[in-house]
């Protein structure tokens, strides 16, 4: 499946290789994880579903987007895949799952409290659930489809109200993730020098949906024709798993209900 937009990162369109690669890592660390009754709470388009459905007895997958469903549907039959408002998971009785995966979903909950308290119920006795979400302190500007995001301890002592054993680490890169991540925030800078206003910061979200994603793919591509071939070099190997989430792009959060 190809999408256009930039929020929906697609696996086809080489600009947004760098930012694919670093969320499809997750899947690869998740399935050396889970096992038994897995849930995935936002699955989108499917980035990780194949290598999760590979990695467990059975396997359900929610999102909001009827489409996209429809389309995992019918591509993986042996799964469950269904729409779903999220926080609730209502269509499911307590202590159903011995693991939830749920890859930069929580950052567009509105009720985030809900969503937790949502997942740690479907969740077996013992059972855990796998978190990313985007490291706050590292976010190069405003993206109007996030209802907010989190520092290190935020995120931390929000999760530590519903689970225990917290096992909090960080998605780090290598030289060539560090490089790119560089590149894209001095370019970034460049667009933003314009905000004179910081209009990003004070108009509501709705109205900078377009033009957020106007200048970023504009953005991307630029990365993609001025990097000599990082950009489309950049693969999923080249993230590992950090002690210190702190310095990060994304948090990989493990938690015991």
């Amino acid at each position: 499946m190809t999408y256009a937009t930039t929020e929906i990162t697609s696996a086809e369109i080489l600009s947004d290789n760098p930012v694919h690669q670093r969320l499809y890592f997750p899947y690869e660390m998740a399935s050396k994880i889970i096992s038994g009754k897995v849930l995935e709470l936002g699955c989108g388009w499917g980035r990780g579903v194949e290598k999760l459905i590979d990695s467990c007895d059975h396997f359900t997958g929610l999102d909001k987007n009827e489409p996209l469903i429809k389309a995992l549907s019918e591509k993986y039959p042996q799964s469950y895949f269904n729409t779903v408002d999220l926080p609730h998971l209502t269509e499911f009785q307590d202590n159903t799952f011995d693991y939830i995966v749920t890859f930069q979903v929580i950052e567009h909950i509105q009720d985030d409290h809900k969503f937790l308290e949502e997942a740690k119920r479907v969740l077996k006795p013992g059972g855990k659930i796998l978190l990313t979400t985007v490291n706050k302190d590292y976010s190069l500007s405003r993206n109007p489809w996030h209802i907010r995001e989190y520092r290190t301890e935020e995120l931390k002592n929000l999760m530590l109200k519903y689970f225990k054993d917290l096992d909090a680490k960080g998605v780090g890169g290598n030289d060539k993730v560090w490089e790119y991540y560089e590149q894209n925030k001095a370019s970034v800078r460049k667009i933003m020098r314009w905000d004179i206003l910081d209009l990003q910061h004070r108009l509501p979200s709705w109205i900078l949906r377009i033009p957020y994603e106007i200048l970023n793919r504009f953005n991307r591509n630029k990365l993609l024709q001025q990097s000599e071939g990082l950009a489309a070099e950049i693969n999923w190997d080249d993230h590992h798993l950090s002690n210190e989430p702190e310095k990060c792009i994304d948090y990989f959060f493990v938690a015991t209900k």
